[in-house]
């Protein structure tokens, strides 16, 4: 398989999470279950923030690393088994949705742990897969050959990717689902009710993210479009530039600039905005 896109950045329900260059770990934000407990984490490629859309009854979160090695390791809330990752070898990139954890083995298969109430790791099946992402209750995976496909909770149609052709990028949502195009053009499929599918008219964009109920997107300029639920300031990115990678949160976003610092919008109660003082921040995964 040709070199996987790896996250330097991930945002959680409560919490972010970055790679430093030299494969080290920092987090902030809640901290309840032990998800930003990474500090003693070395050798790291990726990382992946658990989400989960705001509720009464949500919160808690976990956070996954992929090492140099193609293992695994993962901190915080593990009720249902979503950090028990230990085992896992020859993986290539690490998705985190509420509850589980998808892992893409070098040979374009699947494995998972935690939750799957509404099938959302039902994946044994797929193949020749080059990139995938988690929501709250569905998986979504990008193949070799930039068609798609989708699993888990499909109310909203978040899972209606099926038709989608030329995609190199994917990203989930609570209820949504957001492809780029290798043009450059950005489709989406779900819940739209406040807006977080209106992407059908970007251009030059290099990457996406989705938080809950909004949607980001990296033009090739650098600058930042987000469409969707502003309540907590999470889309007040216009005036960002020079971004070469971006993460979405339940009701924030981050921001990583081509010098290594961050940038951060939108809810920070537990904390988990507080990047400014980031720097090093690794940027194998951009542009």
């Amino acid at each position: 398989m040709k070199q996987q896109q790896r996250n330097s950045i991930s945002a959680g329900r409560r919490h972010t999470v970055g790679i430093r260059s030299d494969g080290t770990a920092t987090a902030v934000g809640d901290n309840k279950y032990g998800q930003c407990d990474v500090n003693d984490w070395h050798n790291i490629v990726a990382v992946t923030a658990g989400n989960v859309h705001m509720a009464t009854n949500t919160g808690s979160s976990h956070t996954v690393g992929l090492q140099s090695d193609g293992t695994v390791t993962a901190v915080g809330w593990n009720d249902n088994g979503q950090c028990d990752v230990n085992g896992w070898h020859d993986v290539v990139a690490v998705a985190a949705g509420w509850r589980y954890t998808i892992g893409l083995q070098s040979d374009g298969t699947l494995v998972t742990v935690g939750r799957n109430n509404e099938g959302q790791c039902n994946v044994n099946d797929w193949q020749d897969i080059k990139a995938i992402a988690a929501g709250d209750w569905h998986t979504i995976g990008l193949k070799s050959d930039g068609t798609v496909t989708a699993t888990g909770n499909n109310r909203y149609r978040q899972c209606g990717v099926s038709g989608w052709r030329d995609v190199v990028a994917v990203a989930a949502g609570y209820l949504h689902t957001i492809g780029l195009e290798s043009d450059g053009t950005v489709t989406a499929a779900g819940d739209n009710k406040l807006g977080q599918c209106q992407v059908s008219n970007w251009q030059d964009v290099i990457a996406i993210a989705a938080g809950s109920k909004h949607t980001i997107g990296v033009k090739l300029d650098g600058t930042v479009v987000a469409p969707g639920w502003n309540e907590y300031g999470q889309c007040n990115v216009t005036d960002w530039s020079d971004i070469v990678a971006i993460a979405a949160g339940c009701s924030h976003t981050i921001g990583l600039r081509s010098d290594g610092t961050v940038v951060a919008a939108g809810d920070n109660e537990y904390g988990q905005c507080n990047v400014s003082n980031w720097n090093g921040i690794s940027l194998f995964n951009t542009r």
